[in-house]
């Protein structure tokens, strides 16, 4: 990355911020939509750059989790998700798979060297249950 890509803009770090004190996984629009709040007048393009941006710098993951929207976590640590299918909710959770049990066998049996993974439980919350 050269100077200028990584450079903290203030619109950088607005978006940054907003990730950082979001425990809602944000979408792109979502981001937008709250760095206004505090930076009227940014764009879509700059906010869907930055977002690149601290995706490829590690700074934040990107998670692609179906219905069409990516959404954006702040815990760039390994874990886990729950992801209602119903209002696209996504909540971090952890959920250790027994390596011996689950990875070891994917390695043996399908010569395939494994160097991570995340889970996804695909299911209904139970707001979208209750109604």
């Amino acid at each position: 990355m050269n100077d200028r890509s990584s450079r903290d803009t203030p619109q950088r770090r607005a978006v940054l911020d907003v990730i950082s004190n979001s425990d809602d996984h944000p979408t792109a629009a979502e981001v937008l939509e709250r760095v206004c709040d505090v930076l009227p007048g940014v764009g879509a393009a700059t906010i869907y750059r930055t977002l690149g941006m601290l995706v490829e710098s590690g700074q934040i993951l990107e998670l692609r989790v179906g219905q069409g929207a990516t959404r954006y976590d702040r815990n760039v640590e390994r874990h886990d998700h729950l992801v209602c299918d119903s209002c696209g909710t996504v909540i971090d959770v952890h959920v250790p798979l027994d390596r011996r049990r689950s990875i070891d066998p994917l390695q043996v049996n399908e010569d395939f060297l494994v160097t991570g993974y995340d889970l996804r439980i695909h299911g209904e919350c139970a707001s979208c249950r209750a109604n």
